[in-house]
């Protein structure tokens, strides 16, 4: 792999691929997530998966669960519907160790308990390309990368582009994107409005609970030379939800009139140096989250403000032949506030360094990683990774890698919090064989089967009171949190996407994963995780019918069953979801589109208690000029 010089980033309205090595290739076939610079995806041994704009444009809606789901091993829960709490889990690991990445920027926020990126409050409207990387690798991206790492990108491309749908529950969709673009840099923005009447959050509930969002993006690159270029970014977001929630005398789930307001920030700037065998990147980065819970008739009942200021330096120099270096480090400052807490600051430093080699079919690196924590010190990370070529186009891929979360600050100090908290660990493997990539557009055909275990240690659970003589109990009576749990995943992941002629595309996904609470001396010893099914499998085609350009689409998604809880005594049943979709283009510039969510009004629950939506029809329209 070599790096993109300044203006191939252009992206001009003729050609918007970039060079690498020489050679032009989809930006589709290119991922950050592996080593925190740009690389073919076949060139690493982790299991990435990378789905362009093209696809996220196909599967339609603003939903972004909806194109999450056709990566292989990803699970999601939602309280209720758009906008409601939504976890992307990465085979088995818990919701907040799934490191969230947009536009560059780490955008969890440090004020939620968990330190967890919420995923209902990003929209798949004007994303150009999301990349999942599904397994441990604080090597390269330090704390909270247990499960994986999800990066995605917001559009960035010259012209002009806009979309509006209509459907069901009274929902309202509108996009726009655009860009210029030149030999001296590139200018763009976008912004997506998104609202929608909803349906009762509570199953048990009959009230509709709303969601409306506006965002705005911006992003600018200037080429100062054929080496050097200075670019900005930056995503404002403002949502209002309104939730339901677990009033007295019952405190059961049910509805409410309670409202959450949530504003976000996503900013960052800096500079690409890029000499060909040296590319250096630095920058710094601000991400904001506030969040204001509101009640019509006592006003706030929970505010918080979670802020984290990054400076960071990443960069790969190859000094000879195949042989390369990559290398990095990171300075971030977090603090947070709460209603009831007067908040809290920390900081911490990483810094690593990869070694690799890329000769003929073979394609390796190892490297290692040290952090320190202001809080609990110093933890260490490794990871090594291999992709060989055994014949055309199939490789044999392996990885080794291993994960860190610090305590959050919530966690610490918050009313349930205790100072003593150490870091989760994790150490994950898997090995696999690819055959293509499904970014390939031209195969015929593509697969991969991929087996991986991961075992996780000192996981911070929530610990009660309730009858308990814990010592931290005198000063937190209605609990806390420790470092109780061993836990481990396991399994094996499918991937199949076939191109039998020009106007047929069929994929199919399916992931194993088995998991097991191995907390010795705990009454869980031997449960299965909360919300983590067993069979997770998406399928889908695309069919372009011999008449004025129009595609039929198709999306099966089938979950098997799983339990609520740890105690595993609250059964989740499993659940099929059938979407059907159309496409059709008029003209060279205008493509109508529509859909049927839930074609057979399936009645079923990722998270105990919380509705999902029913069936709904949906139609919509695309201008690019």
């Amino acid at each position: 792999m070599a790096f993109v010089s300044a203006p191939a980033w252009a992206q001009d309205e003729a050609d918007d691929r970039v060079v690498i090595a020489d050679r032009k290739l989809d930006e589709a076939t290119i991922t950050v997530t592996a080593t925190g610079t740009r690389m073919e995806v076949e060139a690493t041994g982790q299991p990435v998966t990378v789905l362009g704009e093209a696809e996220i444009t196909s599967v339609q809606g603003a939903d972004l669960a909806r194109v999450l789901e056709r990566v292989p091993g990803l699970t999601v829960s939602r309280n209720g519907g758009a906008g409601g709490f939504t976890g992307v889990r990465l085979r088995g690991a818990e919701a907040e160790q799934t490191l969230a990445v947009l536009d560059g920027v780490r955008v969890a926020d440090p004020a939620s308990p968990g330190g967890g990126f919420d995923f209902g409050n990003l929209l798949a409207m004007n994303l150009e390309k999301l990349e999942v990387l599904r397994s441990s690798n604080s090597t390269v991206w330090g704390s909270d990368a247990i499960g994986g790492v999800v990066v995605a990108s917001t559009s960035a491309a010259s012209g002009l582009r806009a979309s509006a749908e209509y459907g069901a529950r009274d929902t309202a969709t509108g996009a726009v994107s655009g860009g210029i673009g030149g030999e001296r840099g590139f200018l763009g923005a976008s912004a997506s409005y998104f609202r929608t009447d909803g349906f009762s959050s509570a199953a048990s509930g009959t009230e509709a609970d709303g969601f409306e969002q506006w965002a705005l993006n911006g992003q600018g690159r200037l080429y100062l030379s054929d080496s050097f270029e200075l670019f900005a970014r930056g995503r404002y977001a403002e949502g209002t939800l309104d939730l339901d929630g677990f009033p007295s005398p019952l405190f059961a789930l049910a509805d409410t009139l309670e409202t959450q307001e949530t504003r976000q920030i996503a900013a960052s700037a800096g500079a690409v140096y890029d000499s060909g065998p040296l590319y250096l990147q630095a920058s710094y980065s601000l991400a904001e989250t506030e969040r204001d819970n509101l009640d019509p008739a006592f006003g706030p009942t929970f505010t918080s403000k979670g802020t984290s200021d990054r400076i960071a330096l990443r960069g790969e120099w190859r000094p000879i032949g195949p042989l390369l270096v990559h290398f990095g480090g990171e300075h971030e400052w977090s603090d947070y506030r709460t209603l009831f807490d007067a908040g809290e600051s920390t900081r911490i430093f990483g810094a690593y360094t990869q070694l690799g080699i890329e000769y003929g079919g073979i394609s390796a690196r190892v490297g290692g990683r040290i952090d320190d924590h202001a809080r609990f010190g110093t933890a260490t990370s490794f990871g090594a990774d291999l992709s060989y070529e055994l014949a055309d186009d199939l490789r044999l891929r392996a990885s080794v890698g291993e994960g860190f979360k610090a305590p959050t600050l919530f966690q610490l100090f918050s009313d349930f919090g205790n100072e003593a908290l150490t870091p989760e660990k994790s150490t994950s493997f898997d090995l696999g064989l690819a055959l293509g990539e499904r970014t390939m557009s031209g195969r015929r055909f593509h697969g991969a089967a991929t087996v991986f275990r991961r075992d996780a240690e000192d996981q911070i659970e929530f610990a009660s009171c309730f009858g308990s003589t814990a010592p931290l109990c005198a000063t937190r009576p209605f609990g806390f949190y420790e470092n109780l749990g061993r836990v481990r995943a396991q399994g094996f992941e499918l991937e199949l996407g076939a191109r039998p002629s020009e106007r047929l595309t069929a994929r199919a996904v399916y992931a194993y994963v088995e998991t097991e609470n191995r907390t010795l001396g705990s009454a869980r010893l031997g449960n299965t995780l909360a919300r983590r099914p067993r069979h997770a499998l998406t399928v889908s085609a695309d069919w372009q019918v011999p008449l004025a350009g129009l595609t039929l689409g198709a999306d099966v998604r089938l979950v098997g069953d799983s339990f609520d809880n740890a105690a595993n005594t609250v059964p989740l049943d499993g659940y099929e979801v059938v979407t059907l979709r159309a496409s059709l283009p008029v003209g060279d510039t205008v493509e109508l589109f529509g859909r049927v969510e839930n074609l057979f009004d399936t009645q079923y629950q990722t998270a105990a208690g919380y509705a999902q939506a029913g069936r709904g029809a949906f139609v919509g329209a695309r201008l690019a000029l």
